[in-house]
């Protein structure tokens, strides 16, 4: 029997390389399968660590500035080909800020910045930013601040961190930006599709899982379109409608528009590299998973887009999830074959999160079991 064992991490909990090695330790114990591993990610959490575990590279461990303006360690990867791969949940995540402190006016993207000029310092001149699980709402401000692009209030003064300060931003001065960014390449790994501004952009839809209240939600969408003017105003060119400008509290804009990088969809580039289209077609069961699935997961996430690769060769998936929530039926339709959640009695989401990993061994085994009784 080979099993292949695709899941994404389990956001806040463990890690989709943690996840794998769960759900094998529960395989083992009924069956000396192969197993193909293959971690998840879809430019969020985890995309450093799929990407290198698949091509082979290193992680560079850095001191940056946090989300809260404090230092906190960041890390990047480079790939054997020499591709920095960076997530910028790694310098500005909404992980990186307790929930008390969680504040989009004030939260800034500059230790992005500062991962992309240490990864130009290693050489690299090829990048792929995941740009998943932000606590910011910055248009990518602080970025292009690190990256040397001077963002002016009317005293000529630069600006303040957040989201909150970019109503006092008159001029955009890109004379002393690092000249390298203009050597090299940059890839968005992005599932998001919201521009910048209005009801669908980054303010409206993200911004209260930030912590974001509703004045907060339409002062920093305000600040964004402000933002946006500017930029075009010195640049002659405006991406803040394009599909994925919204992403990571408008990173995605500052991304396109700075340093000329194109989006393309975070599943994809983890899915390419690893060969998993092959792998499916090798094994004999998929077990994929994430923390929580639901309709949502449909729409872009790495388990539907596992099970419609899947569907295509005839290969049963299971997803073995950390819960399973409203309309997560709707996956059937994609080419899933059943659906399991971790949990199994009454507990704690908290609860949950500290078992996870002898819950998803335990999981696993029991589909394991299950499936070897109709074989």
């Amino acid at each position: 029997m080979r099993i292949l064992v695709a899941p994404d991490s389990y956001k806040g909990s463990l890690s989709s390389r943690e996840v794998i090695e769960a759900m094998t330790e529960g395989i083992r114990r009924v069956v000396d399968a192969e197993i193909l591993k293959v971690p998840i990610a879809d430019g969020g959490e985890g995309t450093v660590d799929a990407l290198i575990m698949s091509l082979g590279g290193k992680i560079i461990d850095v001191d940056v500035v946090g989300p809260l303006g404090n230092v906190v360690k960041g890390y990047f990867g480079v790939l054997n080909d020499g591709t920095a791969v960076i997530e910028m949940a790694a310098s500005s995540g909404l992980n990186l800020v307790p929930n008390d402190m969680r504040n989009p006016l004030i939260t800034t993207t500059y230790g992005v910045g500062q991962l992309i000029k240490e990864a130009l310092d290693a050489g690299c001149r090829k990048f792929i930013i995941g740009v998943g699980g932000s606590a910011t709402n910055d248009g990518g401000a602080g970025m292009v601040q690190a990256l040397g692009v001077k963002l002016l209030d009317e005293d000529g003064k630069d600006i303040s961190y957040g989201g909150g300060n970019l109503y006092r931003l008159k001029k955009v001065d890109i004379s002393s930006i690092d000249k390298r960014v203009r050597e090299s390449s940059f890839i968005v790994a992005s599932d998001v599709t919201n521009p910048l501004c209005g009801e669908n952009g980054a303010s409206y839809v993200y911004g209260p899982q930030k912590g974001a209240t509703p004045e907060m939600v339409e002062i920093l969408d305000n600040n964004l379109r402000r933002y946006a003017s500017v930029v075009k105003e010195t640049l002659g060119k405006d991406f803040s409608d394009v599909p994925g400008a919204g992403a990571a509290g408008g990173l995605g804009f500052s991304l396109m528009a700075f340093l000329n990088a194109k989006i393309k969809s975070g599943i994809d580039i983890v899915m390419e590299a690893s060969n998993i289209d092959e792998k499916i077609k090798s094994c004999d069961i998929v077990i994929t998973g994430e923390g929580n699935t639901d309709f949502q997961t449909a729409y872009g996430k790495a388990p539907a887009g596992i099970a419609r690769i899947a569907k295509k060769y005839g290969k049963p998936v299971v997803i073995l999830s950390g819960g399973l929530g409203k309309n997560y039926k709707e996956l059937y339709d994609v080419g899933v074959t059943s659906m399991f959640s971790i949990v199994d009695k009454p507990m704690t989401l908290r609860e949950a999160m500290i078992n996870a990993r002898k819950l998803i061994s335990d999981r696993a085994e029991d589909i394991i079991r299950t499936i070897l009784a109709f074989i």
